[in-house]
């Protein structure tokens, strides 16, 4: 079982953003984008912790409840309306949604949130490295 923890960032917000992806006590994927915001930096680490499980049974854990409930909740309503809100609403970073939940529903990946900054070893390493990512390091 590949147990991985996933932190995205963007400082300002919108602005210069980062993400990675934690795996024991090391970086497996790091990523940035220019212009971006914390939204998008959460879910394209999502995205990166399920292609580097690769199918394999993983636990994913997330400090965004937000992309928690769309992967596990509201992302299978919006596909049945042709991806808007059941009010018409239009979904944003649908691209992104679209992306994260097909990669949900073929991977074996449990995800579990967990509070942020409270002290929990890996998910402020996460943090730290979504950070350095935003900044510019890469693997």
């Amino acid at each position: 079982m590949i147990t991985l923890w996933t932190d995205g960032s963007a400082n300002p917000n919108p602005g210069p953003g980062g993400y990675a992806v934690i795996e024991g006590d090391k970086p497996v994927a790091l990523g940035s984008e220019k212009e971006s915001t914390n939204i998008r930096m959460e879910v394209m680490a999502l995205i990166a912790a399920m292609k580097y499980a690769n199918g394999e049974p993983c636990t994913i854990y997330t400090d965004s409840e937000f992309w928690k409930n769309v992967l596990t909740k509201w992302a299978e309503k919006w596909e049945l309306y042709d991806w808007t809100k059941k009010n018409g609403d239009e979904i944003k970073n649908l691209e992104l949604v679209q992306e994260a939940y097909g990669l949900y529903k073929q991977g074996n990946v449990n995800l579990v949130w967990t509070k942020a900054h409270v002290g929990t070893r890996e998910n402020e390493l996460a943090d730290v490295w979504a950070n350095k990512a935003r900044k510019g390091a890469t693997l």
